[in-house]
């Protein structure tokens, strides 16, 4: 019996809704462990190259074959981008994202990051619209992102509240911040540049496999980088591995792609705004994480910020 088109969006939804929430409890609940941020980045590359970069061997073949390698517009003929669009969308969402998350998490914890990554996304994402797309924003969807800042502001201002005595959670909430920056960049080129989500997996990965890659071996060649991969057990790589570049970046990538092609965009915004609220309870329930009143007022103001956002955006 075929699934119909709304019972594959359901499924798709919920498996990026799962997966955006594990890479952010997953990422909090295995730091500080044998592997250094750098180490991790390169069991994400390495787990999510396996898969993406056969796939885009694939797509540039049949576009070879179709208009002619000369005209292909690929790259290396694994990227289906050219090397310029497969640059900047490596540097930001293969690089300047996982990199500022995974040290972010060395300080923060796990609900910080559920206000400041996913929270923040929908305002960095609408301003560069505006500024770069030339978007305008209605009175609803203002109110929205104002209620986004105010969640942001007030996680922010209780960390630096605590600052002192050891205490660094500002030092993460700054990468987060950064790290969510990083990926709406990245979002509003795509958007620019109409570059598919799957190929754009795919351009990024393949420029972040040939250049982290072989600077990380140089690193730890020379010494610079003290790699925890040698030392590490076994089950923490493949566990790494299995979270940030498979469920991180392959499957959270299709099913994005699914339950946006199945509910529309302002639909599919309005369920991953469940992400924040659900990574805060889940890293509570799961890591012991005390639900401070700081984080339960951000998630609050994020959550109906998005919410409110979303609904001006349909209404438009």
């Amino acid at each position: 019996m075929p699934i119909s088109p709304r019972t594959t969006g359901l499924l798709a939804a919920l498996v990026t809704v799962v997966a955006w929430t594990s890479f952010i409890v997953g990422s909090k609940a295995l730091a500080l462990r044998s592997l250094q941020p750098l180490d991790v980045a390169a069991v994400r590359v390495l787990f999510a190259s396996a898969i993406l970069l056969p796939w885009g061997w694939l797509l540039c073949r049949r576009r070879a074959a179709v208009v002619g390698a000369g005209r292909a517009g690929t790259w290396l003929g694994l990227s289906p981008l050219p090397f310029r669009t497969s640059a900047w969308l490596g540097l930001l969402g293969g690089l300047a994202f996982p990199l500022c998350a995974y040290h972010a998490f060395l300080f923060a914890p796990a609900s910080h990051g559920s206000v400041l990554m996913p929270g923040l996304l929908p305002l960095w994402t609408a301003v560069l619209s505006v500024l770069v797309l030339r978007e305008r924003l209605g009175l609803q969807r203002a109110l929205g992102l104002g209620l986004v800042l105010a969640g942001a502001v007030t996680v922010a201002c209780q960390s630096l509240g605590q600052a002192g005595a050891g205490n660094k959670a500002w030092k993460g909430d700054l990468l987060f911040m950064t790290a969510s920056f990083s990926w709406a960049v990245f979002t509003i080129l795509c958007r620019r540049w109409q570059v598919p989500a799957i190929e754009g997996n795919i351009a990024l990965m393949t420029f972040v496999c040939v250049t982290l890659l072989p600077a990380y071996a140089l690193l730890v060649a020379v010494g610079a980088v003290d790699s925890g991969l040698a030392r590490a057990p076994w089950a923490e790589v493949l566990t790494q591995g299995v979270l940030q570049g498979w469920l991180s970046v392959v499957v959270s990538g299709i099913g994005f792609v699914k339950m946006v092609q199945s509910f529309g965009a302002v639909r599919s915004t309005m369920i991953t705004a469940l992400v924040p609220g659900l990574s805060a309870v889940c890293a509570m329930a799961l890591l012991g994480e005390p639900l401070s009143w700081g984080v339960v007022a951000g998630l609050v103001c994020v959550t109906a910020g998005i919410f409110v956002g979303v609904q001006g955006a349909a209404a438009r």
